[in-house]
């Protein structure tokens, strides 16, 4: 089983915590993880576009010359795509782009993406996280005394609100419960920041 020390709120060694070895201590499928990211930012795409077909442009009723004996093209109408004004031939339609992986292939992608936070030595746990106030400098102290200087995502076992307002107006950094968790944002942010309770709480939903 894995192991990764605890820390408090200043930094300092605490205590020690085993981890899942089904979940945090297994080989990232690769191939897995592209497939959950792929499925999750084709879920945020909006699908909003749209154009006209031949048939849903506005006039073209008849046609522009006789069949024969102009010595230009034949053509029908002055709304064909081949028209300027016309239609668009394979017009884009609202729709969405989303897609649903398995659930088996959802929660190896989770393992996945926690097992290689591990194994690049980028998840910090902490015994507890609590603020006073909603007050951003104290989580920035926090982040100080833990020596983060890149994007960080805090995982807590149940939304903390005053931890959250105390996270949201610094750059790069993002807090979530272990609900809000997902492999696009493990693997986007450098350093994962979960506390022992929201470890705890991963393992008992993802066993």
């Amino acid at each position: 089983m894995p192991k990764v020390q605890v820390l408090n709120m200043q930094g300092a060694t605490v205590g020690e915590i085993e981890l899942s070895e089904s979940i945090f201590g297994i080989t990232p499928n690769i191939h897995v993880l592209h497939s959950a990211v792929v499925s999750q930012q084709a879920g945020e795409r909006r699908g909003t576009q749209s154009a006209l077909l031949r048939g849903e442009v506005r006039g073209g009723g008849r046609k522009p010359w006789r069949q024969k004996g102009t010595g230009r093209a034949r053509s029908g109408s002055t709304r064909s795509p081949l028209w300027r004004g016309g239609g668009v031939i394979f017009a884009p339609k609202p729709r969405q782009y989303g897609f649903k992986l398995p659930k088996k292939v959802r929660r190896l992608a989770l393992h996945s993406a926690l097992s290689s936070k591990v194994t690049e030595q980028q998840l910090i746990v902490l015994d507890t996280l609590t603020m006073d106030d909603a007050k951003t400098r104290e989580m920035v102290q926090v982040l100080k005394a833990l020596h983060i200087e890149k994007k960080a995502m805090i995982v807590m076992d149940n939304m903390d609100e005053v931890v959250l307002r105390c996270a949201r107006n610094i750059e790069g950094v993002k807090a979530t419960d272990v609900a809000g968790m997902n492999v696009m944002d493990i693997l986007k942010y450098d350093v994962l920041v979960m506390t022992k309770a929201a470890v705890t709480k991963t393992e008992e939903v993802l066993a």
